[in-house]
This record gives structure tokens, sequence and C-alpha cells, in this order.
């Protein structure tokens, strides 16, 4: 696939090198030449100094048939901008924007424009820590609105079936692990010990979890 990713901080190259390795056509745009030089001698894509807003880069690096478009600058203004001109003036049909305020990534997300913000993230996953979660995130959907989170079957959850752990909309396993070998379980699957569960949960239903988890 083809991608172009604008930024080239530390997310940017790390991702760039990312997907080059994995043999994808990457494209890096900075308007910095010297922060182009954190890919390296062995990063297999293009490289572009330019100021991004610039259609003749944006053209220049690909955007015109380009399956996504990455932003990830320091600023989130500029992330915003150059996301809505990736997804509704050039139609690129994948496009993310790195955005640091939380209440601006809320309001992009709905305004159609895919968003990761690291500050809500973090913040999450500093709490999780902190309260010594049992449930351990492995997926956040739409910055958070659903997570999937796995964890082990305890004394107070074995023998118990999948329904008895589902709340219609809010919570719900999506799949077990029992001796090495992961399925997706029926509403009448009793869970054992020592299974992992994955489970997808929405926040309103973080306290039941807790709950059946016996976390105060």
């Amino acid at each position: 696939m083809r991608h172009v990713i604008v930024g080239c901080g530390r997310l940017g190259a790390t991702l760039a090198t990312a997907l080059g390795d994995e043999g994808h056509d990457v494209t890096v745009v900075d308007r910095d030449p010297d922060a182009l030089r954190r890919l390296g001698k062995t990063f297999r894509g293009r490289c572009i100094a330019g100021i991004a807003f610039d259609r003749n880069v944006l053209e220049d690096a690909g955007i015109d048939h380009a399956d996504g478009l990455a932003t990830v600058t320091n600023s989130d203004s500029t992330n915003f901008v150059l996301a809505a001109m990736a997804r509704w003036r050039y139609q690129v049909p994948r496009v993310v924007a790195r955005i640091y305020d939380p209440t601006k990534a809320e309001i992009y997300g709905r305004l159609g424009i895919p968003t990761v913000s690291p500050t809500r993230w973090g913040a999450a996953r500093v709490e999780e820590l902190l309260n010594y979660a049992p449930a351990t995130p492995r997926l956040d959907i739409a910055d958070g609105d659903v997570e999937v989170v796995d964890i082990e079957v305890n004394a107070l959850l074995s023998g118990r079936s999948v329904e008895q752990l589902t709340m219609t909309e809010t919570m719900q396993v999506v799949a077990i692990v029992r001796g090495g070998h992961g399925f997706i379980p029926t509403r009448s699957t009793l869970v054992q010990a020592h299974d992992m569960l994955y489970i997808a949960v929405r926040p309103a239903a973080r306290g039941r979890l807790n709950a059946l988890l016996g976390v105060q």
C-alpha cells in the first residue's frame, strides 16, 4: 500500500520505518530537512522536505493515489487541516491525525476525521497502573468509545457463563484463550480458571467489570 506520513518526529519516523519494513510504499514529508535524518540510511521510502500545506508538495508525495495518510506534526491545528484536505479534497481512503488536546480530538472525530490522542490514551493507561487494574488494555477503539481488555479468570469468575458476563451493548466477551488455543464463545460457554478472556467494554460498564473482578 502507498502511505504518506506528514511529520518526521519520533512518532513519524518510527511509523514510517515500520511501514517501510513491512513492504509498504512510504513517503515522508517534513518542513525541516534535518528531521528527515531520523529515518536513517536504511529507510526504504521517499523523503520530501517541504511545507505540507503546499499542494505541490502533497501531490509530489503522491497524495493523489495514496491509500493512507497520517499527519503527526506537533500542531493539532495543522494535523486537522491536513487530514481534512486528504479526506475531502483528495479522497484518501485512510486518514489519521494525531491530536494532543482530548477535547479537539473528540470534536474532530465527530467531524469524520479519525484521531489518535496520546494525552487521553496515556492518562487512561497511567490510571490503570495506579489503580492496579487486573484488566490489561489491548485495543482502544474510536479514542476510548470501546476498549478491548484481557483478564485471567479468577475464583470470582470461574464457573460463570459468558451470558453472566455480558451487558447488552456495553460489555461482551469476544474471545477466550484456553490451554493456548483461542475460540469465540457462545453465551452458554462456562469460563474456567486460568482462561484468558478478551472483553469488549464501553466506559459505562467499567464499574460492572471491576465489580466482577472484585476491584473496589
